[in-house]
């Protein structure tokens, strides 16, 4: 059976989960593992990528769309109820799934563009001018 290790720390992986997700520039709103699919997010200097690992889910099956600065990501197809697996564990879906980002100002939203290579989804989504600036170098005195 599931043995939760960080109960005895008083909830402090599910606390500091929480607030990960909260203050990441596009992690907003977690959901649980059946409906979510695991993402990595990369940057360089013009444009973040987002790496969508739908495992199973065929590039007919996903949709990409922005609203009021939004990227949603969901993936969605039927399985016949006589192929559905009876789990004893369940860590990523098969049916359905999506992911929510927030993209805060930093994206241009009308030139995103989607690939979809060895079952990972890349996602590209070029900076604004403004997202592209440099860190300052702050001299100490």
């Amino acid at each position: 059976m599931y043995n939760n290790r960080y109960a005895a720390h008083g909830g402090f992986a599910k606390r500091f989960k929480h607030a990960f997700h909260e203050h990441h520039p596009f992690m907003h709103g977690f959901r649980r593992a059946k409906y979510n699919v695991p993402i990595n997010i990369t940057e360089d200097d013009t444009k973040y990528e987002v790496h969508v690992f739908a495992t199973g889910f065929s590039k007919s099956d996903i949709k990409i769309t922005v609203t009021d600065d939004v990227l949603y990501i969901t993936g969605s197809k039927t399985i016949a109820e006589e192929s559905e697996p009876n789990f004893t564990r369940q860590e990523f879906p098969i049916k359905n799934f999506e992911r929510v980002l927030f993209l805060n100002g930093k994206v241009e939203s009308d030139n995103i563009a989607a690939r979809h290579e060895n079952a990972v989804l890349i996602v590209t989504l070029p900076k604004t001018p403004e997202a592209q600036t440099k860190a300052q170098v702050i001299e100490v005195l």
